[in-house]
């Protein structure tokens, strides 16, 4: 199955088989939850609200770094083109208006 699949659903899908993420907490990974020294992800909230570590298999190290730089670039673009701005849930948008 693999070996069909391409690039972004590719990676999804090793992190998923290689990691023993659950679909959800991989959607929900972010770069700070990455540790590439350490070959260890962090998984915060998990099931049953639990955070925990897994491992990071060396084969990905790669493939997610370039990942993460080609997204960078997108993010720069984006962010050019005034759509660095996120939802900011319940009161905090009124809280903190420059936070977004």
């Amino acid at each position: 199955m693999l070996a069909r699949l391409t690039e972004t659903p590719w990676l999804m899908a090793s992190l998923l088989y290689g990691s023993g993420l659950r679909l959800m907490e991989c959607v929900r990974l972010r770069v700070k939850d990455v540790e590439f020294n350490q070959h260890q992800i962090v998984i915060r909230e998990g099931k049953g609200g639990r955070d925990r570590v897994t491992m990071l298999p060396a084969s990905l190290v790669e493939p997610l770094e370039r990942h993460l730089s080609r997204v960078k670039v997108m993010h720069e673009q984006d962010l050019q083109a005034g759509y660095g701005r996120v939802f900011q849930p319940f009161a905090l948008a009124r809280k903190y208006p420059h936070a977004d």
